[in-house]
């Protein structure tokens, strides 16, 4: 059988209303029904699993969003976001990857199946005011926009752990929810004919809320704030260079996992000081487009996916990923892409990024206990390099085909251990036939069918081995091919 199985329907709408020459509203509308096996792991690294309890990883999600468009008056445009969505999921493995019987008692097997449900709900509004043309202000050179922006979302989790040697369940049930309102503006001054300044500044207030089943009640709040300096310089009606620094901000949060300790519940704001600048090109009378970006950021108390492995009763050890802080990290980098119409028939195309991305400090107990330092070392999935390039040919009016090769080189697979990927590169392609409001696509993605690994571990659950600490990896999907159906009117 297929335990890893892919089943999956994604169904959008939208609908744009031109009430007339001043509104307009757009409505778009998503259902997703998935319905995946989940069977990722194998304790020889294989894609052949002994797992006697497969798991899932389903969801059913409903949202909409609702944004409306109103040219006011020759002075102020005013636009609205509303948003919302609804979705179950669920998440579930076999906790083991072996069964009942494989292993001699002797080797103190365990078996057992982790379940968790999950209902999720989220709502965002936002209102905007916006400058028109004779809406500029500071005698006409500066156009204008500010705003108000409200979220809610609210995670309800029912998790079961079923310990089959037992037999017994250990419940835990949770609610956590966070809300978020902020105010912004920016301004866009025209210092001269091609010089442009641009300010910008956003306060927002945060609060989240968290209490389980096990009478844990964690209350957080803050005042985070951000803003923006920059300049675009048009020195040429083809050609733009732009920079900018910022200051952004995560906010922080808490880890749900009832087994952590009582110290990694919770994780802090992230601040970004980000530097950058670039340029933006066209070439051949516009059929040949080019974008170059460089970039310098500095992350305060950066957010990091990290892990600790919690010894279990029945033998091995329980893997548990959490949010961690760690006080510095470096970010730069180069981000560059090309897009040319050669001809009517044939267009190309290519992205690469370069990436130089590591922790200056990080401070954590957990992984000095394991003696492993990371201090200077690439943050976890940093590759140095990813890249796509590809063409397009229109062979008539209604078909066209598309090929690309995307890449990208090794990474480490978490902050918690020294494990990495090995770089790769796949090929994909889609042929496309339009007719009228219909468009059909054939898609087929890792064509040559190359393995490669997107995730891994390293801790103990193999009874053979003495739950020795070895590298388990995830395998990317193989070839995989599809249909994509749409109808526009």
């Amino acid at each position: 059988d297929n335990t890893q199985n892919q089943d999956e329907m994604t169904a959008r709408g939208h609908l744009k209303w031109l009430v007339n020459n001043d509104l307009t509203i757009d409505l778009n509308l998503l259902h997703l029904n998935i319905d995946n096996g989940y069977d990722a792991f194998t304790l020889d690294n294989s894609r052949n699993s002994l797992s006697d309890e497969p798991g899932n990883d389903k969801q059913h999600t409903n949202a909409f969003a609702l944004k409306s468009d109103w040219r006011a008056s020759s002075k102020v445009q005013l636009q609205s976001t509303l948003t919302y969505s609804k979705s179950d999921l669920e998440y579930s493995y076999d906790d083991d990857w072996s069964y009942k019987g494989q292993f001699d008692p002797s080797l103190f097997p365990y078996s057992g199946f982790d379940q968790y449900k999950r209902e999720r709900e989220n709502y965002s509004i936002e209102f905007r005011a916006l400058s028109n043309e004779e809406g500029r202000i500071f005698a006409d050179t500066t156009d204008w926009s500010v705003g108000i922006y409200l979220a809610d979302q609210r995670q309800d989790l029912k998790r079961k752990y079923f310990d089959n040697d037992t037999p017994d369940v250990y419940p835990l049930n949770n609610t956590y929810e966070t809300s978020n309102s902020a105010i912004f503006g920016q301004l866009d001054t025209a210092l001269t004919e091609k010089l442009t300044l641009i300010t910008g500044l956003r306060a927002e207030h945060w609060d989240a809320d968290y209490d389980d089943s096990q009478g844990l009640d964690l209350d957080d709040s803050d005042v985070l704030f951000g803003g923006k300096v920059g300049l675009n310089y048009q020195f040429r009606p083809q050609h733009l260079l732009y920079t900018s620094l910022s200051r952004g901000y995560k906010a922080g949060g808490v880890n749900t996992e009832a087994d952590l300790a009582p110290g990694l519940r919770k994780f802090n704001n992230e601040y970004l000081w980000n530097l950058e600048a670039g340029m933006k090109s066209l070439w051949l009378n516009g059929s040949l487009v080019t974008d170059i970006t460089a970039f310098y950021g500095l992350r305060k108390d950066a957010q990091v996916k990290t892990s600790v492995g919690v010894p279990r009763d029945s033998g091995g050890t329980r893997f548990i990923d959490y949010q961690d802080n760690a006080a510095k990290g470096r970010n730069m980098g180069i981000e560059a892409s090309v897009d040319w119409l050669i001809n009517e028939r044939l267009r190309t195309f290519a992205a690469v990024g370069l990436l130089h991305a590591t922790f200056d400090e990080y401070d954590n107990p957990e992984l000095d206990e394991s003696g492993l330092n990371i201090q200077g070392r690439r943050q976890a999935h940093a590759p140095a390099y990813t890249f796509s390039i590809g063409s397009e040919v229109y062979l008539t009016p209604q078909w066209n085909l598309r090929a690309n090769v995307e890449g990208k080189d090794e990474f480490y697979y978490s902050n918690s251990h020294n494990a990495k990927s090995s770089s790769y590169a796949i090929t994909n392609a889609s042929l496309q036939y339009q007719q009228q409001n219909w468009t059909f696509t054939l898609w087929g993605r890792n064509l040559f069918d190359k393995d490669y690994y997107t995730r891994g571990f390293f801790f103990g659950i193999d009874p053979s081995a003495g739950y020795e600490d070895r590298v388990y990896t995830q395998y990317a999907d193989p070839r995989t091919f599809g249909m994509t159906v749409s109808y526009d009117y």
